[in-house]
């Protein structure tokens, strides 16, 4: 009896010890908990990350501290950005990568009433549309000036609330978060215009991974883990939605999110299905050419970046073979 508690306790300590010896990577999603993130939590939580053989710890980024700043402070060692705002940011001097794209497809939307008799596209000329002052900004004005619209661009926060009480004739919206904030407020599907800017052309693909290229040389192994192990938290997330909103709502009841099951069960299937490459010849994580290529193509017509970057130089995935 004795001898089994000796090896039960050396076996625990060992463990124990491993463990806390494992190389960390500190991780900041561009945005607050919620189920947009959910591949990254169920990992944690599920062990994936310790199964690679990573440490990881989740810091959301604050209404002051955006995830770009914490990267370039090098408080964080990898975080989730929009594929165009990635590309802006490098464009300014910041020498990131991207190692992963999560995001396949735009879910990026305006979204009106249809009693304000805007039914179309084109209905949105001479209008009110709703925009977050938080960024994001780069393809909804695209689409409106690639069409000559004459629009009153509102700076807005992140709620509804200029949308419900009709201070805006239209509001820029994503298709898994504030689209299904206004349905849960009391509209129904078919008293709203829906225009998806991927059918105009825009089917940007948004949630990438990104460090800094040096973090990318320097750490190559750990990065292939955390990316491994993310993966693998996305697709239990999917195969065990259930349990990966259990493991959501939690989290965002300790960092005092407000929220709901429906809401968060509403964005995690929509998550789920612009993580799936669909008809696209690339693998899950990876980033195609072409929508790089077309992003950056709207940041230079926008006059936002003016000199290119190549695709080489911006991205650099870490699963498989490091190329220096």
């Amino acid at each position: 009896m004795f001898r089994k508690t000796v090896l039960l306790t050396a076996l625990l300590f060992f463990t124990f010890h491993s463990f806390s010896q494992l190389p960390k990577i500190t991780f900041t999603p561009h945005w607050l908990p919620q189920a947009q993130f959910a591949g990254y939590y169920v990992a944690e939580e599920m062990g994936f990350y310790e199964q690679e053989g990573i440490d990881v710890e989740i810091v959301h980024p604050s209404a002051s501290v955006m995830a770009t700043e914490k990267l370039i402070n090098e408080e964080s060692d990898v975080i989730s950005l929009f594929l165009i705002t990635a590309i802006s940011v490098k464009s300014q001097g910041v020498d990131l990568v991207n190692i992963a794209q999560l995001s396949q497809h735009s879910a990026l939307m305006f979204v009106a009433k249809k009693n304000s008799n805007i039914l179309s596209l084109d209905d949105l000329n001479g209008r009110r549309i709703g925009i977050w002052k938080s960024g994001f900004d780069e393809v909804p004005k695209a689409i409106i000036n690639s069409n000559n619209y004459n629009v009153t661009w509102v700076p807005i926060l992140s709620s509804v609330n200029m949308f419900m009480i009709d201070g805006v004739d239209a509001m820029t919206v994503m298709w898994y978060n504030e689209y299904d904030q206004i349905i849960n407020s009391g509209f129904n599907e078919d008293e709203l215009t829906s225009i998806f800017f991927s059918d105009y052309g825009y089917n940007i693909p948004e949630d990438g991974l990104y460090c800094l290229n040096k973090t990318r040389l320097q750490r190559y192994g750990d990065l292939e883990k955390f990316v491994k192990g993310t993966l693998k938290g996305w697709e239990y997330a999917k195969n065990h939605k259930d349990e990966a909103l259990d493991i959501v709502l939690n989290i965002m009841r300790e960092e005092h999110v407000a929220t709901n099951l429906a809401h968060q069960s509403w964005m995690l299937e929509r998550m789920i299905e612009l993580i799936d490459t669909g008809k696209k010849n690339v693998k899950k994580g990876e980033l195609a050419e072409y929508d790089f290529h077309k992003a950056q193509s709207i940041l230079m017509d926008d006059g936002t970046v003016d000199s290119k970057i190549s695709f080489k130089n911006f991205y650099k995935p870490v699963l498989g073979e490091p190329d220096k």
